[in-house]
């Protein structure tokens, strides 16, 4: 998946959360999901697009 594609996606999701979320609460098990969902698309954007920092 492209960069462009998976940004695409990231903001997908972060609509459909707050939209699950103001409709049904933030703790409630579609806005649950939903967030797990982004976070996947989130972790999946960091470890392929986002370099890693050296702390030494």
């Amino acid at each position: 998946m492209c960069k462009q594609e998976l940004l695409t996606l990231i903001e997908q999701k972060r609509t459909e959360l707050i939209q699950v979320a103001m409709k049904s609460g933030l703790s409630s098990a579609a806005a649950i999901r939903y967030s797990q969902e982004l976070d996947a698309l989130l972790n999946e954007y960091n470890r392929t697009f986002i370099k890693k920092v050296r702390t030494h």
